[in-house]
């Protein structure tokens, strides 16, 4: 039995939780989510290991649904670690009572039970963190011997999710999540290099190999070169990369685009469904199977959205493709939506790829084939300007480098950027092959990438940026 965290307290199993749930319902129907997280992590700094931890939490999510004249209304509760279960039903009851009808009704989804819907959650250890620690003295006495500065952190944890309905799902997921950061600095302070690396676990030479990728980053600005503002034809590798189209993806819902709040909203009325976004025949897709990204491959919602629903919880979630052969084709919708639009049900999926079928260039072939352009190893401080155009603004930070000729020369100062992800498709003019990607900007929530390097034509810099 487990106990919550910082207490002592012991907790039911998350099976039983979720059944004793629905039994104290009387609202008739209702959903229950019960998730269960633990999480270990190293931070170091200055060449040293700072701090680690370790945490365990669960949060309980009750949705009851409340049939009135008009339709149902849906109410919500949800609170962490341990408590009166009836209490929690109570408190979702009454608040849908006390709610208008839901738009996104649809029918219970009947899923059926799991196997392992009664097994204990998969926790996370400092094992899982064991290679990074191991590997930290190494990288640490190479970069003081070079009088360079390391600092980032590792972090893994484990997730299970438990979904039960009264209409009989119960269901059942584990999600392992792993990430590694690591920034490197001169000495002096002049010169700056990242690098990340995510997945389901942290492969055991994780540390040794973001230390050889930021080692030479900074050989690079051994040459500095200040350049003006300007539009830059830039490399974008997959880290980068993913931080753009991670945005271009959250912008894909169905009901925005419908009403006109949308980068994808067709002007007059409707979406731009089948709308040409890149002469490349790229790919954007999403999948619950996909190999070295697999996610919960159902719908476990703990309220709705203009594009997520209660209601679909326990719905199956299949592969996507959003963008096939250069052409938008798919947005988000939940049941109910998609039925009222005439569209597929289409849930969020918790990862996304990027490809150029075919492609198979690597970062330093893209560069090789650059006459002369800018290498952007990292964006950050990412933030929306017009939604209508899914214009962002944003910084470069930690390395952008001149190319010349096919070979790295230097590095830069760094810059302000305005840009559109979904403009930016529409000016690749060469990919590479899709790899593991992080994103530094939203790698928190959004870690199951995969991405290929870019080049794109004519890269808004708009100003240049002290951030360093």
């Amino acid at each position: 039995m487990s106990s919550v965290a910082g207490t002592g307290m012991p907790l039911d199993p998350a099976h039983e939780v979720v059944e004793r749930a629905l039994a104290a319902a009387t609202a008739g129907r209702c959903a229950v989510i019960v998730e269960e997280r633990s999480e270990v992590d190293v931070r170091f700094a200055n060449n040293t290991t700072t701090t680690n931890g370790q945490r365990r939490d669960r949060r309980v999510t009750v949705v009851s649904f409340h049939a009135g004249a008009s339709g149902t209304a849906v109410g919500v509760a949800s609170r962490s670690g341990g408590g009166d279960v009836a209490e929690l039903v109570a408190a979702a009851e009454s608040d849908a009572r006390a709610a208008t009808a839901a738009e996104d009704e649809a029918p219970l989804v009947t899923a059926g039970g799991a196997s392992d819907f009664a097994d204990a959650p998969v926790l996370t250890g400092f094992d899982a963190v064991a290679p990074v620690v191991a590997g930290l003295r190494e990288v640490f006495d190479e970069a003081r011997a070079a009088r360079r500065v390391l600092s980032g952190f590792a972090s893994h944890e484990s997730t299970t999710t438990y979904l039960g309905t009264s209409a009989g799902t119960r269901l059942r997921h584990v999600q392992p999540t792993a990430s590694l950061q690591l920034v490197a600095r001169a000495a002096d302070g002049a010169a700056s290099a990242w690098a990340g690396a995510g997945g389901d676990r942290l492969a055991p030479d994780a540390i040794v190999a973001l230390n050889e990728r930021v080692t030479t980053r900074l050989s690079w600005a051994a040459r500095r070169i200040e350049l003006p503002p300007g539009h830059y034809d830039v490399v974008l590798p997959p880290d980068a990369v993913a931080d753009l189209m991670i945005v271009l993806a959250e912008a894909a819902s169905g009901r925005d685009a419908e009403d006109g709040r949308s980068v994808f909203s067709r002007p007059g009325g409707g979406t731009r469904i089948g709308d040409v976004l890149s002469d490349s025949p790229l790919r954007l897709s999403s999948d619950p199977l996909a190999h070295g990204l697999a996610c919960q491959p159902f719908v476990a919602a703990g309220a709705s959205s203009s594009d997520v629903s209660v209601f679909d919880d326990g719905a199956a979630i299949g592969p996507t493709r959003w963008v096939e052969g250069g052409r938008l084709e798919r947005l988000r919708y939940h049941r109910a939506g998609a039925a009222r639009s005439g569209a597929e049900f289409t849930p969020p999926v918790d990862n996304l790829t990027l490809e150029l079928p075919g492609a198979v260039a690597s970062l330093d072939e893209v560069v090789a084939g650059t006459e002369r352009g800018l290498l952007l190893t990292c964006l950050w401080y990412i933030r929306e300007v017009d939604l209508a155009t899914l214009l962002l603004t944003g910084l470069t930070r930690d390395g952008v480098y001149l190319v010349e000729h096919g070979e790295i020369v230097g590095a830069v100062n760094n810059f302000r950027f305005n840009e559109s992800p979904v403009d930016l498709l529409g000016r690749v003019v060469d990919a590479g092959r899709s790899e593991r990607a992080l994103s530094r900007e939203w790698g928190e929530w959004m870690s199951r990438t995969a991405m290929p390097t870019l080049r794109v034509a004519e890269f808004n810099m708009s100003s240049v940026s002290p951030a360093s």
